[in-house]
């Protein structure tokens, strides 16, 4: 059978993962930084994936400090060569600038934690100043054109995934198109939701509160609303699994069920639901597409932002409304006028 050509949405080369820096390479880099690393890492509150992504962010760094700049102190790097650095990611290693702009956050944040607490006790960086400061903006690029998944699309997908009976990959599409939760959120999302009163007027029921994307350990605490009509999915699931969860995405190997893995949901949307739209689909595309489409159906942008998105300011939820407008562009340089308002005019 031959295989389905993907549209991959690209607007230039996917940047390559910077290679791994090793216990055997990350004692090559001085000393200095490192302690100071390993000690920033360790007093801040960060839940487990964001550690994770410090601690590889700092150590690209370190390796970078080592390979590029001779291994210099951390106290002499000056923003010519943070700069350097900088430049080094978006030509050599053509990462977006929403990867380099989360690098740069991380390094600062380290500068941060040396200007405010480390510069009282150790003279080396007495006078140390967060070197990430007052820096040229990153220039703006993306990797990936985003391309909205619309309603049609949608129920295009369920009813292939119904023919198939994959009852888990449609109970998941559902949350994730219908809800706008994040992959790390929808993994959360226990069965006991089934068992919730639901009022006569409400057309969606509350969920338990989730860990909700944060730096902290504990996250952003939210409850979502879950629509009535996303219910039935989870019940048919959870029926047909076979086994018992406190959870709905669950997966079982061999005797061992365990939570849903982000993995599973990466290779879900790039070889399940890619391949149905024969185009590349991700995970992140579906908060986007959620609040889309209220927005198109006409809900109010204030409540998507507040109840939907989660969002603080209004302002962020506007970046993930993937709205054409066409209809509305139209009418902006349309100055053909109908036979009769050109007769009221003469008149």
């Amino acid at each position: 059978m031959t295989k389905k050509q993907i549209n991959k949405n690209t607007l230039r080369e996917p940047a390559k993962k910077l290679p791994e820096v090793t216990e055997e390479m990350w004692l090559q880099v001085n000393e200095d930084y490192r302690s100071l690393a390993e000690e920033f890492i360790t007093v801040q509150d960060l839940s487990p994936a964001s550690k994770k992504q410090y601690t590889s962010a700092l150590k690209q760094f370190g390796w970078y400090m080592f390979s590029s700049m001779n291994n210099k102190f951390f106290y002499k790097i000056s923003k010519r060569d943070f700069m350097r650095y900088l430049s080094y990611l978006r030509e050599n290693r053509k990462m977006s600038s929403s990867a380099i702009g989360l690098r740069k956050s991380i390094v600062s944040s380290l500068c941060n934690f040396i200007e405010n607490i480390i510069s009282e006790d150790d003279k080396n960086y007495t006078n140390f100043r967060n070197f990430t400061r007052g820096l040229p903006p990153i220039p703006k690029n993306r990797v990936y054109d985003k391309i909205k998944v619309t309603k049609d699309e949608y129920d295009m997908m369920m009813n292939v995934l119904q023919e198939d009976e994959n009852w888990l990959g449609m109970a998941w599409l559902a949350t994730a198109f219908r809800t706008g939760a994040r992959r790390s959120e929808i993994i959360q999302f226990k069965t006991e939701i089934l068992s919730y009163d639901v009022q006569d007027d409400l057309d969606y029921v509350m969920s338990h509160t989730v860990r909700g994307k944060g730096a902290s350990l504990d996250g952003k605490k939210i409850e979502y609303m879950i629509p009535l009509d996303v219910l039935p999915y989870w019940t048919k699931w959870v029926e047909s699994r076979g086994y018992e969860s406190e959870y709905v995405f669950t997966t079982k190997y061999g005797n061992e069920v365990k939570p849903m893995s982000a993995a599973w949901a990466d290779e879900f949307c790039s070889n399940t639901l890619s391949d149905i739209l024969e185009r590349r689909i991700n995970v992140h595309i579906f908060k986007n597409s959620c609040i889309t489409y209220l927005l198109e159906s006409g809900v109010d942008i204030k409540l998507v932002s507040k109840f939907v998105a989660h969002h603080n300011d209004i302002s962020t939820t506007q970046i993930y409304d993937l709205r054409d407008f066409e209809d509305e562009k139209k009418k902006i340089f349309n100055t053909k006028k109908t036979d009769n308002e050109e007769s009221r005019n003469e008149s």
